[in-house]
C-alpha cells in the first residue's frame, strides 16, 4: 500500500531524514519508534505532503505521491492525526468531527460515517454538543482520532498519540487504536512509548538520528536487546 524508498527530507538547510525507507501493507498496524528528535514526525509530515523530500520516492497504492501537496495526499486517502491533537477548542465535538469529512468522498457519506464513529467511540456520543475544550485529554484524543476516521481514510497515521496523557489514559488510547485497526483501516504510528506501540503493532521500525536502523515483527523488537536497553530500560 505505502512504499517509501531512499528518502532524504528536512527543513531549510537542515537534513533530518537520510536515506529512509519503509513499507506498509493493507490492513497492517506498523509503528516507527525512536527517541525525541529522531525524525519521526518529519517522516509522517513527508508522507502526508507537508514536507517535500529532497530525494527518494513515496508511492501509495502504486501511485507516485512524492510531490503531491497535503490536500492532494488527503484526497488519495491518507489522514494524519497530528501531535497534540490540534482540535478547534471553541467548536463542539460534533463540529470538530464534521471538519474531518471535507473530502468529497467523505462528505457524501458523513451521516453513515458519524454513526460508525460513535459506535466505535460511544463516549463521544454523550458529548457531541460540548465544546472540545471542556473534554479531558483522553477524550480530546478520541475526538482527534474520530475526526480522522470521518475522512474515511485508507491509511490513518498517528503522531505521538500518547503525548501528555496519564499512563492509564495512554493504555485506553492504544485500546482505541486497536479498535480502529479492527475496522480494517491500515495504521501507521509514530510514538516514543515503545512498549505500548509495539504491543499494538504488527511490525515496527526503529528510527535513530534520521536513519532506519532496525526493522522486525513487533514481538521480535520487544525482545531485541538494543530496543530493550535503549527504549525499555531493561
Amino acid at each position: 500500500m505505502l512504499e517509501v524508498e531512499n528518502v532524504d527530507a528536512g527543513y531549510g538547510s537542515t537534513v533530518i531524514l537520510q536515506d529512509v525507507g519503509l513499507h506498509v501493507e493493507p490492513g497492517e498496524v506498523v509503528t516507527i519508534v525512536g527517541a525525541n528528535g529522531a525524525g519521526k514526525t518529519t517522516m509522517l509530515r513527508t508522507i502526508s505532503g507537508l514536507v517535500t523530500p529532497r530525494q527518494g520516492s513515496i508511492r501509495f497504492e502504486g501511485e507516485d505521491i512524492t510531490r503531491l501537496s497535503a490536500h492532494e495526499t488527503v484526497d488519495r486517502g491518507i489522514t494524519l492525526i497530528p501531535e497534540g491533537r490540534q482540535l478547534f477548542p471553541d467548536m463542539t465535538v460534533r463540529e470538530n468531527l464534521m471538519m474531518g469529512a471535507y473530502r468529497r468522498h467523505a462528505r457524501d457519506r458523513q451521516s453513515d460515517t458519524l454513526a460508525e464513529v460513535l459506535d466505535l467511540f460511544p463516549r463521544l456520543g454523550e458529548r457531541l454538543e460540548q465544546h472540545a475544550s471542556s473534554l479531558s485529554g483522553g477524550e480530546q484524543q478520541m475526538v482527534a482520532i474520530a475526526r480522522g476516521m470521518m475522512a474515511r481514510p485508507k491509511l490513518l497515521m498517528f503522531d505521538e498519540p500518547s503525548l501528555g496523557l496519564a499512563p492509564i489514559i495512554v493504555a485506553q488510547v492504544f485500546e482505541v487504536i486497536e479498535r480502529v485497526a479492527g475496522t480494517g483501516t491500515t495504521v501507521l504510528i509514530v510514538e516514543q512509548n515503545v512498549f505500548h506501540t509495539l504491543k499494538a503493532a504488527d511490525r515496527g521500525y526503529v528510527l535513530e538520528n534520521g536513519r532506519m536502523v532496525l526493522t522486525d515483527d513487533a514481538e521480535a523488537l520487544l525482545q531485541n536487546d538494543h530496543v530493550r536497553q535503549a527504549y525499555l530500560g531493561i
